[in-house]
């Protein structure tokens, strides 16, 4: 048990599924995350950090295990059954080998990405789902006219900044999957609002 993920509301429960101990690293291979009291460091690297099931339903990923551990924390309601899920965190930037490994890991599941509510977040949402899809694409951002242009096997589509979002992208390329996203609803992460939660 970690007094402060207790502090933060995590139970004891979801504290053991992912191991914790006394101080809060998550190992990514050849680095690691590091949380505590007013600081949370995330790498960038191609490795992984992973937890939970490989054999599991659905596969849970974000930017890291701090996030991945809020968001259960906050939504532990609307999953029964621990066992049926594993979670994956890529660290501070995506890397090609870190998608291509989820799609090969896990073939044929459930997909839920947990990147955030801001541009970066999204942005991160689509190229995700399309890496897991096995489809190339290229994202163009314009200077001054604040457009995202989407390049999807020749077809572009063009939005504005802020109306960027998986949904849109899957809904404009007429693309059917089961990749998902969840976004909190007060604050930008879930640790953000699990964080927010707890000072209540």
């Amino acid at each position: 048990m970690n007094a402060l993920l207790t502090r933060l509301g995590v139970s004891p429960e979801i504290q053991a599924f992912f191991n914790i101990g006394g101080e809060l690293l998550f190992h990514y291979g050849d680095t690691r995350e590091h949380y505590g009291e007013g600081f949370h460091k995330i790498p960038t690297t191609e490795n992984l950090w992973v937890a939970g099931n490989e054999t599991a339903n659905e596969v849970i990923v974000s930017y890291s295990a701090m996030e991945a551990m809020a968001f259960i924390a906050i939504n532990r309601a609307r999953y029964a059954n621990l066992q049926q899920l594993a979670f994956v965190a890529i660290g501070n930037q995506l890397q090609q080998g870190q998608v291509d490994w989820l799609r090969q890991t896990f073939p044929k599941r459930r997909f839920t990405l947990l990147f955030g509510k801001d541009e970066i977040g999204h942005l991160t949402d689509i190229k995700v789902a399309a890496g897991i899809r096995n489809t190339t694409i290229h994202i163009y951002h314009t200077g001054q006219s604040r457009q995202v242009i989407i390049d999807h096997k020749g077809k572009l589509v063009i939005s504005k900044y802020g109306e960027v979002s998986l949904n849109r992208y899957k809904q404009a390329f007429h693309i059917r999957d089961r990749i998902r996203t969840r976004k909190p609803i007060q604050s930008l992460t879930f640790l953000d609002q699990l964080k927010y939660d707890a000072e209540r």
